[in-house]
């Protein structure tokens, strides 16, 4: 998929309208440091690996968000298991975790691993809040545990979606050869046509691995209680057997 040619400009306007606090994703955010840092925002960029990690934290990154390739979207090459207990030894700043936390359990396995925090991403395609079409939601609450393929490696920048037709136009393509401007130019508009049109078929439904789990919906604060429920009650059993 092919990266917005408009970051420069975005970079650009959340520095002049003082935007507070700044996530980034796909891609390295380095070279808008300086400015955003300048204006007092906070930034706390995804990272791949230990690599980007500590040249953010040398940049002034307030906090890192360690993205594990079981995600959707957007991924690199490392697993959330292997990934973030590395980034939190290598870096002296708060680390959150992301990639294939749907519950309680994958937020308590983030906990032990290290991380202050999560980021969820394929749960809340589902919230009852969430204005993706409903075609989308549908397709995440049908998935199983291998309906994910990552597809775009030749272009740089791999992808996570569930399967469907645009995913065997992309594999096909990549066996056959194509460019990574063939690759782009098949992507292209591919997300607009899932999450607004509702094309399940030639748009890109990005989700992560974690989407088996994930079958129904409800408001983002019903997610979260039941998230906090879960955690609070697998703390106390662990503890309780351990001890």
């Amino acid at each position: 998929m092919l990266l917005s040619p408009f970051a420069d400009e975005v970079a650009q306007i959340v520095a002049d309208e003082g935007v507070e606090v700044v996530t980034t994703g796909a891609g390295n955010p380095g070279k808008y440091m300086e400015l955003w840092k300048s204006k007092g925002i906070k930034v706390i960029p995804v990272v791949p690996s230990v690599a980007i990690a500590k040249r953010l934290e040398r940049l002034g990154a307030d906090a890192l968000i360690a993205e594990g390739c079981e995600s959707g979207g957007h991924i690199g090459e490392i697993t959330t298991m292997a990934l973030v207990p590395q980034v939190v030894d290598a870096v002296s700043i708060p680390v959150i975790a992301a990639g294939g936390i749907a519950d309680g359990r994958g937020f308590a396995a983030a906990l032990m691993l290290g991380a202050k925090g999560v980021q969820i991403g394929t749960r809340f395609l589902v919230a009852t809040e969430c204005n993706v079409h409903q075609s989308y939601k549908d397709k995440v609450l049908k998935a199983t545990d291998i309906e994910t393929a990552v597809t775009g490696r030749p272009t740089g920048h791999p992808v996570r979606a569930l399967k469907n037709q645009l995913t065997r136009k992309f594999m096909q393509a990549e066996k056959a050869g194509a460019t990574p401007e063939e690759l782009e130019e098949l992507g292209k508009g591919a997300l607009y046509r899932a999450a607004i049109q509702g094309d399940s078929l030639n748009g890109s439904l990005l989700a992560g691995q974690i989407a088996g789990l994930v079958n129904k919906e409800q408001s983002a604060k019903e997610i979260i209680d039941e998230f906090m429920k879960e955690l609070k009650e697998i703390v106390a059993d662990r503890s309780k057997n351990i001890l």
